[in-house]
């Protein structure tokens, strides 16, 4: 098992970063949130889960213990995957996973692609009495605090009326797309926003 490695960031896409581990590349599926905070050149310690299949042997990738943990623990219900799991946390960041789960709040956990209602149920009867909400924090590494700018573009748009999961889905998305590094510069703020606006404004 690969629970951890540590190394440059050589490059990043929409869905994977490759880690140079001392010239050895590993190719890491990791959270939309993790891969839009990323950047070449970047020296990073990423807390991994191996996943072997009778299709392929995949590396999951987190930059926070708490996502790891809660990545594993969605696995544990029936009919729950490596994938799904990954995309629910490309959707919700772990903390508020599960409190969105304890909270029995199934429409939100729909929202991840992947899943659908039925999904989301069997989720919350499963997991519901076995989340521990405080080892989670324990465990975060930090991650769940954004920087000043990107708490300023989320803000801004909760301020506007948009709710704050769907305010953080949509800048990790746009930092994505438009290849802002993180943390976000006092220059990069507007446009961020301006972007982040848009893309909630299509997805009405």
């Amino acid at each position: 098992m690969i629970g951890m490695i540590e190394g440059t960031v050589e490059s990043v896409d929409s869905a994977t970063a490759l880690i140079n581990v001392n010239g050895i590349g590993f190719e890491v599926r990791m959270p939309v949130s993790d891969l839009s905070s990323m950047h070449s050149g970047q020296d990073l310690k990423i807390y991994t889960s191996l996943n072997v299949s009778q299709d392929a042997v995949t590396l999951y990738g987190f930059l926070a213990t708490a996502s790891k943990k809660m990545f594993l623990q969605l696995q544990k219900v029936s009919g729950i995957g490596p994938r799904v799991a990954l995309s629910l946390l490309s959707t919700l960041p772990p903390e508020r996973l599960a409190r969105t789960v304890m909270d029995g709040d199934a429409t939100a956990l729909a929202k991840a692609p992947g899943l659908g209602k039925k999904g989301a149920q069997k989720i919350i009867l499963e997991l519901r009495g076995s989340i521990n909400l405080d080892e989670l924090a324990g465990t975060s590494n930090g991650s769940s605090s954004y920087d000043a700018g990107t708490a300023q573009v989320i803000d801004g748009l909760v301020s506007l009326g948009w709710r704050e999961r769907d305010a953080e889905h949509a800048v990790a998305k746009v930092c994505q797309e438009h290849h802002f590094s993180t943390p976000l510069g006092n220059v990069d703020v507007p446009q961020v926003l301006k972007f982040a606006l848009t893309s909630l404004d299509r997805g009405r």
